[in-house]
């Protein structure tokens, strides 16, 4: 039986003339179903919830159909939604958080960590069949789930910015307390006990503030995903959920060998891994699982293909993963494409690139303004259809 898959999409709100970071949320919500789409701790967030699917292409089909009501709901407001990791254009202290008890306690507890939570990312639900596998198996994948965030970094520019980095979203979500690599544990009840460490210590408030690259859902009998980029492309987010279903499927096969380990027992390398692949992408190198030393990320990508191949084949998925893949080793990360477009045009055309990404639509380059207004700079930012249940083909790469 094909194992179920669901999705989660954050997506950051611009102004459609400035390209701005702007706090809108509430406004664009009112018009949109709640179980689809709620918000999030900062009101420049909105963040949708797929169906549950057993076919790439029916997830394929979900994900697209809700980009274009977010993008409708967002249009009549004069906005535009962008699925990246970071926007290049924003301002911090515009921006102000979504009411609620918890997310003030949030904000006062946390302060610039949650102030500058002006990130997105995409995450991936795969069914399990109880919390003591997902528990196992979180350690099994665990050492491959960096090929996974270079395959999405999408967040080059901060404050309009170039950080250097692939993924800045990356080094801005590991400053909260439990975010990053997961530990091992044994089974359910040890994890479970670990959490309520941690809320004891007064750290976190609640198990929601779980922010692991992977962990059991709190909620749902699934393994959840964390550690990716929000994705212009929808086809890379299909692309990311058909790998690490079939990491998973393949892990779960692997253990129920009683005399297979799950773990190895080191895990100092696994945030450096994740350190390579925020800072290089598939532009550089990453870390080879097996070795531990550096490999080029098509090498890197590539051998976990040929791993998860057996689950890729049983699912179905293999040539529509396996095309996916060249194509996104062949096009680059979207940083690389973001860093292209802002070198040739400027930070709003790299705005432009990611709305029309977002949309599914072919990129249209507004013409250069007659004059800076409107325009963001460095120095301004103060750093120098609607859902039917219909599937939709995954375009032919």
């Amino acid at each position: 039986m094909t194992v179920r898959i669901g999705v989660e999409e954050e997506f950051h709100l611009v102004d459609m003339e400035t390209g701005l970071l702007v706090p809108r949320a509430d406004t664009v919500l009112e018009g949109l179903p709640r179980r689809t789409f709620t918000t999030e701790l900062q009101q420049a967030t909105v963040e949708s919830n797929s169906g549950v699917h057993a076919s790439l292409d029916d997830l394929y089909g979900d994900l697209t159909a809700t980009r274009r009501q977010l993008d409708a709901a967002a249009s009549a407001h004069g906005l535009a939604v962008v699925a990246a990791g970071t926007v290049p254009l924003a301002r911090t202290a515009a921006i102000h958080p979504t009411a609620g008890l918890r997310y003030r306690h949030m904000v006062d507890e946390y302060r610039m960590v949650a102030d500058e939570q002006l990130i997105c990312g995409a995450h991936v639900h795969v069914d399990v069949p109880d919390r003591d596998t997902a528990v196992r198996i979180m350690c099994a994948v665990s050492p491959w789930l960096h090929a996974l965030l270079a395959l999405s970094a999408s967040s080059p520019y901060w404050l309009g910015v170039d950080t250097g980095y692939a993924s800045w979203r990356t080094m801005l979500w590991q400053r909260w307390p439990t975010a990053g690599p997961i530990g091992c544990y044994a089974d359910a009840a040890e994890y479970d006990a670990a959490v309520r460490d941690l809320i004891d210590s007064g750290v976190i408030s609640d198990v929601g503030m779980i922010y692991y690259d992977i962990r059991p859902s709190a909620h749902q009998q699934t393994l959840e995903l964390r550690i990716c980029d929000a994705c212009p492309r929808a086809e890379t987010v299909v692309l990311v959920a058909g790998l690490f279903r079939a990491l998973v499927t393949e892990a779960r096969q692997r253990l129920a060998d009683p005399g297979v380990r799950a773990c190895e027992g080191r895990h100092e390398w696994l945030r450096a891994a994740a350190w390579r692949a925020a800072r290089s992408g598939l532009e550089g190198a990453l870390v080879d699982p097996d070795t531990h030393h550096e490999a080029s990320a098509a090498h890197v990508v590539r051998r976990l293909l040929a791993r998860v191949r057996p689950a890729l084949e049983a699912a179905g998925d293999w040539q529509t993963v396996q095309a996916l893949t060249e194509k996104a080793l062949a096009d680059g990360s979207a940083a690389h494409r973001m860093r292209r477009t802002a070198a040739e045009a400027d930070l709003l055309a790299c705005t432009d690139l990611l709305i029309a990404e977002t949309r599914g639509d072919s990129v249209r380059r507004r013409r250069p303004a007659p004059a800076p207004a409107g325009r963001i700079t460095p120095g301004d930012l103060g750093v120098g259809d609607a859902l039917g249940g219909r599937s939709a083909k995954i375009p032919n790469p």
